[in-house]
């Protein structure tokens, strides 16, 4: 069996005192508090999608390149993330399955494309927050999509929807609502679909492998985050 993982809501930095700034993830307007190690670990799969071995050998360069001494494994800190929803896991005989139950229950929200927005991003994460230029200049960097991209960035600019949700939006070929009542309408038209089971409704779908392979690169371009609800 196949396992892959990856971060769920934003990093963000508590306090004014620059000494006394205190990380936390922010997930479904809810703060957060970790310790070093599970920061680390949340840190490594932040706009990454990895398995357990490639989680615990970044864990183990992270930790000697600080010198931090760990005393926790880094399968005991993913455990306590994912127990507290930070983390999301998903499972499946081959990678493809497991990538499809990793993202189908995430909702997808898009980092903000307002240049204005962008610059103060750039000021706050260059000036207050330290992150070096070379990194914090990506943030103007335009990114290229494709067709499919755009359709995903479309539907995740509208609303907040789930990957499973966008790709019964893409099989249906509609991508723009007049309102929420829309919205609910085309997803939720029939007695048998739920929030619950729409992952499962939408799996072997024609649309399944080009939107969550749209989510995927997305994210791991940094064009999105991945909250719950």
């Amino acid at each position: 069996m196949k396992k892959l993982y990856t971060a769920v809501g934003r990093m963000q930095f508590k306090g004014r005192n620059r000494d006394m700034r205190c990380p936390m993830v922010l997930l479904n307007n809810k703060e957060y508090i970790l310790d070093i190690q599970e920061m680390m670990i949340w840190s490594i799969l932040n706009w990454r999608i990895l398995s357990d071995d490639e989680i615990k050998t970044l864990y183990e360069n992270k930790a000697q390149e600080t010198g931090y001494m760990t005393h926790r494994s880094a399968a005991e800190c993913m455990q306590r993330l994912v127990r507290r929803g930070l983390v999301a896991e998903g499972e499946g005989e081959l990678g493809a399955d497991a990538l499809f139950n990793l993202l189908s229950g995430l909702y997808v929200v898009p980092i903000s494309e307002s240049p204005i927005l962008r610059l103060i991003s750039f000021i706050r994460l260059t000036v207050f927050e330290h992150i070096p230029y070379a990194v914090t200049k990506q943030i103007f960097r335009r990114d290229k999509r494709n067709s499919d991209e755009q359709k995903v960035m479309l539907l995740a600019n509208q609303a907040m929807l789930s990957t499973a949700e966008m790709i019964k939006c893409a099989e249906l070929n509609t991508f723009a609502f007049d309102s929420e009542d829309e919205l609910i309408d085309t997803l939720y038209h029939d007695e048998y679909t739920t929030s619950e089971n729409i992952a499962h409704s939408v799996r072997f779908l024609p649309q399944c492998r080009p939107v969550i392979t749209s989510v995927a690169n997305l994210y791991l371009r940094k064009q999105i985050i991945f909250e719950r609800m």
